[in-house]
């Protein structure tokens, strides 16, 4: 069959590449022609798993057996999910209500398929994770997008979700706190308001807390502490390290439990058993994974003090997670072929605003601090060269 005349679905069409992947693969190739290539494209941490991680798994794939678990996961894995929010957060979750995913991307598509009928409207901060639009893009459902403002320190408001509710309605709402592009934390009284302006309009509430327990000094609360019902998503590739391993999970009220199930039988039948079994080591590596969460408080303060000086002191709130989003308006109103330039001429990897905002993404950039020190210190060498 010829391309022309090859069908392609709406909801294909639909979906917007992932910029910062884009970048990812033109940044792996120049380094694959043999050039020096600083990576802060992409939200992947440098270092490897946890010791004790990689060792769970190697003694299990030594066993020679990898079998399917229960669709909704290892019960070992779930009740010591269910411990992590008690211990963490003082919030008590029954290991029945966890779902174990394929990284949080299985997440969101459970959350959405589970909670939205096609053509369901749910608001979504703006800028924000693009694969938020593109999923719900691609399952028939309609992102509505809810402007973060300066004054707000660039976190949702329920004002924003009472204005996205009164212009067209909503069926549901989606936060995100640390945030994806900039690292943003929903300070918890904040949060508790979102909470109860979602319930009070009876929105089902979605909280993304993927970069949890990697803050700087500002505390982090999981929607739970305010909302019982809250449908969260979370993983192991951020705080620890488990990007490739592609394990997440849920915590979904009791009545979504059985549909998830069903769910998951049908799309993937279980999440991969030698991740599982990763993950469940990962909770006893708090030791390791606090020296690698220094690494990024020392890397983001390296950037904070460098970029003002190169123009690019204008950003979001640099609370959590391991990114920084500049404002690049004073140097370019292109902010991707200004990420193209920087990779080709100077040799660094960063990701452009409109991955993460399709209106004002143009004259913004993200920069990711996940990398070593050396990494992030040859990184700024390489801008101030390049911009001076």
């Amino acid at each position: 069959m010829s391309e022309q005349s090859q069908k392609i679905s709406r909801r294909a069409q639909a979906v917007a590449p992932f910029l910062a992947m884009d970048v990812m693969a033109a940044a792996a190739a120049k380094a694959r022609s043999g050039a020096s290539v600083i990576r802060m494209e992409v939200g992947q941490p440098s270092a490897p798993a946890p010791r004790a991680v990689i060792a769970a798994a190697q003694a299990a794939l030594a066993d020679g057996r990898v079998p399917y678990t229960e669709a909704l996961g290892m019960p070992a894995l779930r009740e010591r999910i269910g411990r992590h929010y008690a211990e963490t957060y003082g919030v008590a979750i029954p290991p029945e209500r966890v779902v174990v995913t394929t990284g949080s991307s299985a997440g969101f598509i459970f959350a959405f398929l589970a909670l939205f009928d096609a053509g369901a409207r749910v608001g979504v901060p703006q800028p924000g994770y693009p694969a938020y639009r593109s999923i719900l893009h691609a399952l028939d459902l309609v992102p509505v997008p809810m402007v973060l403002q300066r004054a707000d320190r660039f976190a949702p408001t329920s004002a924003l979700i009472r204005e996205a509710q009164g212009q067209g309605g909503l069926d549901g709402v989606l936060v995100m706190s640390p945030a994806n592009p900039s690292g943003t934390v929903i300070e918890p009284g904040r949060l508790a308001e979102l909470c109860a302006t979602a319930k009070a309009l009876h929105l089902p509430f979605v909280s993304d807390e993927i970069y949890h327990g990697l803050s700087y000094g500002v505390p982090t609360a999981t929607a739970l502490q305010f909302n019982p019902d809250a449908v969260i998503i979370n993983s192991f590739s951020k705080f620890y390290c488990m990007t490739g391993w592609r394990i997440g999970w849920m915590v979904v009220p009791e009545a979504l439990v059985r549909p998830i199930e069903r769910l998951a039988q049908n799309l993937y039948i279980s999440a991969p058993y030698l991740s599982q079994v990763a993950a469940l080591a990962a909770f006893d590596t708090l030791d390791e994974i606090g020296a690698i969460r220094d690494g990024y408080a020392e890397n983001r303060q390296i950037l904070l003090d460098a970029l003002p000086g190169l123009g690019l002191g204008e950003t979001h709130p640099v609370d959590g997670a391991f990114y920084l989003y500049a404002d690049v308006g004073r140097l370019t109103d292109d902010a991707t072929a200004f990420c193209r330039r920087m990779l080709d001429e100077a040799g660094v990897a960063a990701t452009p605003g409109l991955d993460f905002d399709p209106v004002e993404g143009h004259h913004h950039v993200r920069f990711s601090f996940a990398g070593s020190r050396d990494e992030c210190v040859e990184g700024v060498r390489r801008l101030r060269t390049w911009l001076g």
